[in-house]
C-alpha cells in the first residue's frame, strides 16, 4: 500500500492530546505547532477520520517547499504528482493562507497553484483542453510560512468537531473537539460518576458518553475523502467494523448534565438522543449552588460563564463563590473548570491543584483542575 504524509490539525494547547490519540491509534507522530505528522496508508488516513476526538482536520501533504516568488511556487507546484490524486474530472478549489511570507496576496498564491495544478494535469490527461471539475471534491490549500510553502488536500470535508448529532445549540457552543478534550485532560473513567452542571447544549456529556463506551467520535458522518477513487470502500467498511467491534455498547454509565435554563435542557437531550444515549445521560434544569450528592469518586467538568461582558461580572463572580461552597464536601470528587476570568481560584476559595492553557476559539482560557482522592484499588 502506499506510504502518504498525514496532518492532523489542532487548536493550540491541544497538540499533545492528539498527539496520544495518534499514537494510540498505531502510528508514531512528530508534533509542532498547530498540527501533528505521521504516515500512514489508505487506512491511516481513513482510521484518523473515524477516530481522533480532538483533532480539527485529517490532511495529506502533497509538497513543501521554500517559494519567495510566484514563478517558484509555480514551478515547484506543477512539479507535484498530482495525477496521482486527482481524476480528470475532479473538483479542486485552491484555499490559502500567508504570514511573515515575501508571497502575502493569498488570492494570488491561489491562483498560481491552482494554474499550476491545471498545467501539470494537461500534461497528464492530453486530450483535454478544458477540466470540467463536476466530479468529486479534492480542496487543495497552500499554506505560506516564513517563506515555506506547504500544500496539502484535506481528507475530511467538514471540520472532524461535526459529529453528526448536534440538532440545536445554544449562543456559544464549546467545539466538540474541546469538549472530547475537557475529558480526556482527567481522570475519569466509565464506571465512576460524571457531572457537568453548566451543560448548555449537552456537549461535554455527549463527548464523555462516547470515551466511556468508547465509540469512534466519527463513526456517525461523511467524509469527502469516501468518494476519492484512490482509496477503496473496503478501507472505509474495514474501518467502521473495526470501530463497530471495539464499541463497548454493554457499559453502563452515570452521567449528569444540569443547566440553569430548562431551554437549553430540552436541546441537550434532543443532541443526547441523536447521538444514540437518550436514556443513558441524566439532563435537568438545576443551579449550581444546589449540586448535592452522596456519589464518592467522581469528576466534575464545567465551562461556565466566564463573565466577558462587564454587566455579567458580578453575578459570574457571585455563581463561582456558591460553587465552591457547593463542591467543598466534595472530598473525593476530581473538578475541572474552563473559564477565561483570572481571580476564578479567588471567588471559588480553593488554588488549582494544575491548571492549563487553552484557548476555546479565540478566547483563552485556564483549565482549572482541582484532584479528589484516588479511588481506592479495585481488587482482583
Amino acid at each position: 500500500m502506499t506510504k502518504y504524509n498525514i496532518i492532523a490539525t489542532s487548536a493550540m494547547g491541544l497538540e499533545a492530546i492528539v498527539a496520544k490519540e495518534v499514537r494510540d491509534l498505531g502510528y508514531e507522530c512528530q508534533v509542532e505547532n498547530g498540527r501533528i505528522s505521521f504516515t500512514g496508508d489508505e487506512s491511516a488516513i481513513v482510521r484518523s477520520n473515524l477516530w481522533l476526538r480532538t483533532a480539527d482536520r485529517i490532511k495529506i501533504k502533497i509538497g513543501e517547499f521554500k517559494a519567495t516568488t510566484f514563478d517558484e511556487l509555480f514551478e515547484k507546484t506543477k512539479a507535484l504528482p498530482w495525477e496521482q490524486y486527482l481524476p480528470v474530472n475532479a473538483e479542486f478549489p485552491v484555499i490559502g493562507k500567508s504570514v511573515k511570507s515575501k508571497l502575502f496576496s493569498v488570492s494570488d498564491c491561489q491562483g498560481i497553484v491552482k494554474k499550476a495544478i491545471v498545467e501539470r494535469m494537461r500534461k497528464q490527461y492530453k486530450q483535454v483542453t478544458w477540466f470540467e471539475e463536476n466530479g468529486p471534491l479534492y480542496r487543495i490549500e497552500v499554506a505560506l510560512h516564513k517563506d515555506i510553502a506547504l500544500i496539502t488536500l484535506d481528507a475530511s470535508g467538514s471540520g472532524l468537531h461535526k459529529r453528526g448529532y448536534r440538532a440545536g445549540q445554544g449562543e456559544a457552543p464549546l467545539k466538540e473537539t474541546l469538549a472530547a478534550a475537557l475529558v480526556l485532560l482527567t481522570n475519569w473513567t466509565a464506571d465512576r460518576p460524571f457531572v457537568d452542571p453548566f451543560c448548555g447544549s449537552g456537549t461535554i456529556p455527549i463527548e464523555a458518553a462516547l470515551i466511556g463506551q468508547n465509540i469512534a467520535p466519527g463513526f456517525n458522518r461523511d467524509y469527502v475523502s469516501e468518494k476519492w477513487h484512490w482509496i477503496p470502500e473496503r478501507v472505509w467498511d474495514q474501518a467502521r467494523d473495526e470501530a463497530e467491534s471495539l464499541a463497548n455498547y454493554d457499559q453502563e454509565l452515570d452521567i449528569i448534565g444540569s443547566d440553569i435554563d430548562h431551554r437549553m435542557v430540552k436541546i441537550a437531550s434532543d443532541n443526547a438522543f441523536e447521538a444514540g444515549f437518550g436514556d443513558m445521560i441524566q439532563f435537568k434544569q438545576m443551579q449550581v449552588k444546589d449540586f448535592t450528592t452522596t456519589k464518592e469518586y467522581g469528576v466534575i467538568v464545567g465551562n461556565p460563564p466566564y463573565g466577558e461582558r462587564l454587566g455579567d461580572k458580578p453575578s459570574v463572580e457571585k455563581m463561582y463563590q456558591d460553587m465552591g461552597q457547593a463542591f467543598a464536601p466534595l472530598e473525593t470528587w476530581s473538578i475541572y473548570m474552563l473559564t477565561s476570568h483570572e481571580q476564578f481560584e479567588q471567588f471559588y476559595g480553593r488554588t488549582a491543584t494544575k491548571k492549563r492553557k487553552l484557548f476555546n476559539g479565540f478566547i483563552k482560557t485556564d483549565y482549572y483542575q482541582f484532584w479528589g482522592k484516588r479511588p481506592p484499588k479495585k481488587k482482583d
